[in-house]
């Protein structure tokens, strides 16, 4: 018996393969006409008939140019590549939503390529190096590379092929523009507000203190209390190691320290807004009101805890779609052949009012 065999048909109405000769034709133009319109040419001396001759067969036959051939003949592809590991780590997820709107407004594209999410041992530097081949393989203008946390990262070396913006990250190497968060800065403007309510004893839950984030928060509310005339008790700085249950040890080992309230803090500042979860947990189970007993400001401003605890929590937003903007501006600076105005920017971290200070 026959083997049967099938073929995908073309949608009917859906045109294929419509080329530039076919909406000459329809227009009753020459190709080069179409061309010079297309590429939006100044210098062509087309009258606007013809003109719109072209237009509405473009829009009649459903014409796309070729954009890769494009791209090679202008040496320009409207396309931005990013690599990052935030796909997989959502955390961070507003850099991307910040870089695709600046990226639109400047009628360019954003291909995104995902890396995996850096550990102990650092980011996967194979996918790193095959997403970036990728990407310059569409003939990208620039390359943006993010990450999900403030660290140091060492960029593969075909990212130098063309300009290339790291955010909320650096070079390690020290070789390419950054955007980065204020970290100083929203250390001090959270310790600030706690002073403006009134706190002189205030109780820091720290990250693990040698990453970035860590040592400029540290920084700036050391520098807050100084402006005060005060200095950071070191008994009142522990670490929560980032997590919620590291939080909640922290904030028993600061309590517990002053069992019958002298000189117990009146405030804690918590890095993050996890370590902040695990500290209202502690607080709450010494009978302890926020923040009538104790203060509470964190940092990130992770919506789905800092809006859903009870009281909903003040923290230091980490700025990630204005980074995302910046880095597209910065790149688009970059391609244009203008020169930037610094090698790493500093992005400020705005604090947001709750209810729990």
């Amino acid at each position: 018996m026959a083997k049967s065999t099938t073929s995908k048909q073309p949608v009917p109405g859906r045109p294929r393969g419509v080329t530039m000769n076919d909406v000459a034709k329809h227009a009753g133009v020459s190709r080069t006409a179409v061309s010079f319109v297309l590429s939006n040419r100044e210098n062509a001396s087309i009258s606007e008939e013809t003109r719109t001759r072209i237009n509405d067969a473009v829009q009649a036959l459903g014409y796309r140019p070729n954009a890769g051939a494009r791209a090679l003949a202008s040496q320009r592809s409207d396309w931005y590549g990013i690599v990052t590991e935030i796909v997989t780590a959502p955390f961070a997820v507003d850099i991307i939503k910040g870089a695709q709107d600046q990226a639109w407004l400047d009628r360019r594209f954003l291909l995104i390529a995902p890396s995996d999410q850096a550990d102990a041992q650092g980011p996967n530097q194979g996918m790193e190096d095959a997403a970036i081949e990728k990407l310059l393989e569409q003939r990208v203008e620039g390359l943006l590379y993010a990450a999900t946390y403030h660290r140091g990262v060492h960029v593969p070396e075909s990212a130098n092929e063309v300009p290339t913006v790291l955010i909320n990250c650096f070079d390690a190497d020290g070789r390419l523009p950054s955007i980065v968060p204020d970290e100083r800065a929203g250390g001090r403007v959270a310790v600030q507000r706690l002073l403006q309510a009134g706190h002189t004893r205030i109780g820091i839950i720290n990250l693990d203190p040698d990453i970035p984030a860590a040592v400029g928060r540290l920084e700036g509310a050391r520098e807050a209390l100084a402006g005060a005339g005060l200095e950071l008790d070191p008994e009142l700085v522990v670490s929560g190691n980032a997590t919620a249950d590291g939080g909640y040890e922290a904030a028993c080992a600061i309590l517990d320290h002053y069992p019958h309230n002298a000189g117990r803090p009146t405030a804690l500042f918590c890095l993050n807004d996890r370590m902040a979860m695990g500290a209202y947990d502690a607080i709450k189970e010494r009978g302890l009101t926020i923040p009538g007993d104790i203060a509470v400001i964190g940092f990130d401003n992770q919506e789905l805890i800092a809006a859903y605890l009870r009281p909903k929590l003040t923290t230091v937003a980490l700025p990630f779609e204005k980074m995302g903007a910046l880095g597209v501006q910065t790149l688009a600076a970059l391609t244009a052949g203008q020169p930037i105005t610094a090698d790493q920017q500093l992005v400020d971290c705005p604090l947001l009012e709750r209810s729990s200070v």
